[in-house]
């Protein structure tokens, strides 16, 4: 019997952890070959990466052409709406890219404004292109200098600007990745085992210090070094009696500003933090300084762009900097104060080593003719290395996810931590329930908790659409592999698992889910306004309305086995993307919905929950692998009282007193009735019922 009721909690684990592994490669060998048919062929998926080698036929035998590979697999970068973009990409053996493809996005601007037609067209004007240039996205504002630049720049989307850059950093991210582990663009390196730069390398210098130590790197070139370099050209400069050859032409001093040695003595404490605050794990911000008659940036370039004269290398491939718009003051010498300064970020993803040189170019470009001008450009090196004393070597543990889990360590302490708490709390709920003052203090700090950490802060709102996810991974014989990238999921879904063999369905519904503590807390917030009480269904209509949830549910899993795009559409019956996911921030249907759903339970008490939400409705099917009756009962409970029952908001009491566990949200109520004399109606009938001796006074025995 036991292995029946916990057969439902295995088969949940085995989807929960199936669910995580949604966000990972959809393609088989099989579907790769219908998008490269013949001469293509499409080899067997590589043991080691995710990708697939693709071969053409030359003469008999046949000839590597390159790898195809799914982004997702290699850089889920979440896109707007908090989904990574997926894109099919192929590689030739040099580094130019084959074919690049939408495969599938949640981003709202091109599902429900521009439509997906500008989407698709800005992916394929990567064809053709190489890892080995450095591409940029191009703007009105940027292209003034393309044809000098050091760049490639293809056409931005208008309107879209955040979701071009994400698909194009996950296209560059996850190239990357490949031609370093199989064209042989890491030199023989491991590209998933990276140095780190330590934290614990802070100590108070000057500028002098630093550049003693190597921190900030100085690099200069004269103007008889450019005129040599032009020299034969048709672009040399004859330099006058007044501009000797040995002047300076720039100065350049590069530094790797998120070391602590390096940011917090340049930068103020304000501005150290506003730093880090501005940059993601892994993350690296390098600054530039600039003097002389020349620059690193053109007279068209704007905040927060790509430099056309300064590009960055380390091996053979390009890593694109991108200005930080940071206005924070540098502590500089006096001479360097009126100087051309930017700091340059270069995301996590692009694979930067701190421990290896970087490469930085500077590029010169003149011109020569009147009517058909002609430009000339040169690079000129601008080496930079970090100092070993401030990398730490990786292990060799540090690849995959467990790298991952290590950059959220922090976050799963918290969420360990405020876990156990509650498990402790509905194991043993006597002192929270002792006094209602103590248990609505605590209930509304944890579900602000839930809302603002696990939520908005952590992402950690579980969703019916890790189930749909799930049955189109096992549809495709996905690895499940992946699914240890999403550290916060993969506790929370173990800890629902574990909890729904305990407990049932109520832990997360009544404890866990922000979207339900939004809905609860904006219900106590009107309360206090003085707004009436929640409507109160018949218990016959209220019985008809739960069901509901299940037909929801029906169509949403039913749709996901036969219909990914009509998946995307069924799954936002639930609000918790537009409300815990985008703070809000989406199309007005969809704020409409979220926000109408919230007013609704102001009337009808969590309505959503109790009536329409599908993961609520699969987590019930669930939960009758429950093992306990938690919740005490007394024999005068529905006979003849009804006190919890009609206190109950989720009307999850019958009238004969019995707990109906799969609409229990386990909020405590009734077990703070049943455990006051002041509240719970048989103790307080048992009070009145004590016979209370009555004794003579002492001056009436005397006399007696």
């Amino acid at each position: 019997m036991i292995r029946r009721r916990l057969l439902p909690a295995v088969l949940l684990a085995g989807l929960a952890l199936a669910a995580l592994a949604a966000q990972a490669g959809v393609m088989t060998r099989a579907t790769l070959q219908r998008h490269f048919p013949p001469p293509w062929t499409v080899g067997e998926k590589d043991a080691q990466l995710p990708v697939w080698p693709i071969f053409k036929q030359d003469m008999t035998s046949p000839v590597l052409a390159g790898y195809v590979f799914e982004s997702i697999d290699l850089a889920p970068i979440p896109g707007f709406s908090g989904t990574p973009i997926n894109l099919l990409v192929a590689l030739d053996p040099k580094g130019a890219f084959l074919d690049v493809r939408v495969l599938s996005h949640h981003e709202p601007v091109f599902l429900e404004g521009l439509g997906e037609g500008p989407l698709f067209r800005f992916a394929e004007q990567y064809k053709g292109l190489s890892l080995r240039q450095n591409i940029k996205i191009g703007s009105n504002a940027n292209r003034g200098e393309q044809h000098g630049s050091a760049n490639v720049y293809i056409d931005g989307v208008a309107k879209a600007t955040a979701s071009v850059r994400i698909l194009h950093q996950s296209l560059l991210a996850s190239a990357l990745r490949v031609a370093r582990a199989r064209l042989g663009f890491a030199a023989g390196s491991d590209p998933a085992l990276l140095a780190r730069v330590r934290r614990d390398g802070f100590r108070p210098m000057d500028w002098d210090a630093l550049m003693k130590a190597g921190l900030v790197q100085r690099v200069r070139l004269s103007r008889g070094q450019v005129e040599r370099a032009f020299a034969g050209t048709g672009v040399e400069e004859a330099g006058g009696a007044g501009e000797p050859f040995d002047e300076t032409f720039i100065e350049l001093y590069l530094a790797y500003l998120n070391a602590p040695a390096v940011g917090r003595n340049l930068l103020s404490e304000a501005g150290w933090q506003h730093l880090l605050g501005r940059i993601d794990e892994g993350d690296h911000a390098l600054l530039a300084i600039a003097t002389g008659r020349y620059t690193f940036v053109g007279d068209s370039f704007v905040r927060g762009a790509v430099p056309d004269r300064l590009t960055l290398r380390q091996g053979d491939l390009p890593l694109e900097l991108r200005d930080l718009d940071l206005d924070d003051p540098l502590r500089l010498p006096a001479a360097l104060r009126r100087a051309d300064a930017k700091v340059f970020r270069v995301i996590g993803p692009a694979g930067l080593d701190p421990a290896r040189p970087l490469d930085f170019a500077l590029r010169v470009t003149r011109e020569k003719g009147m009517l058909y001008g002609e430009r000339v450009s040169r690079d000129f090196a601008l080496p930079y290395r970090l100092p070993a004393d401030q990398v730490i070597a990786p292990e060799s543990d540090a690849k995959g996810w467990l790298a991952v889990w290590r950059t959220r360590a922090w976050e799963l302490a918290v969420l360990a931590g405020a876990l156990a708490l509650l498990a402790v709390v509905l194991a043993r709920p006597r002192w929270i329930v002792a006094t209602p003052g103590r248990l609505a203090r605590f209930r509304t700090g944890y579900l602000v908790f839930t809302l603002v950490f696990i939520g908005w802060f952590a992402q950690g709102q579980l969703s019916i659409v890790h189930v749909t996810a799930a049955i189109q991974a096992l549809a495709a014989g996905r690895s499940l592999g992946f699914l240890l990238y999403d550290p916060m999921s993969v506790a929370l879904w173990a800890f629902v698992a574990l909890t729904l063999v305990v407990w049932g369905r109520g832990t997360f519904c009544g404890w866990l889910c922000p979207f339900g503590a939004l809905q609860e807390l904006a219900a106590q917030i009107a309360r206090r306004a003085g707004l009436r009480k929640h409507l109160r269904p018949h218990r016959d209509l209220d019985a008809r309305l739960k069901r509901l949830k299940y037909a929801v549910l029906a169509v949403v899993l039913v749709l996901a086995a036969v219909s990914p795009a009509w998946t995307d559409r069924a799954v936002e019956v639930e609000p918790f993307k537009t409300a815990i996911t985008l703070n809000f921030v989406r199309a007005w249907p969809f704020v409409a919905w979220a926000g109408g759903l919230v007013l609704l339970n102001l009337v009808l008490y969590k309505g959503f929950c109790r009536y329409l939400c599908p993961l609520g409705a699969g987590l019930k099917l669930l939960g009758h692998a429950r093992l306990l009756k938690w919740i005490p009962r007394r024999a005068e409970c529905g006979t003849p009282c009804q006190t919890c029952r009609h206190r109950c908001e989720y009307q999850a009491i019958k009238p004969d007193g019995a707990i109906v566990y799969g609409e229990c949200f386990q909020c405590l109520d009734c077990v703070a009735i049943h455990d006051s004399p002041q509240r719970c109606a048989p103790l307080i009938a048992r009070g009145r019922q004590r016979v209370i001796p009555v004794h003579a006074a002492a001056a009436v025995r005397s006399a007696a």
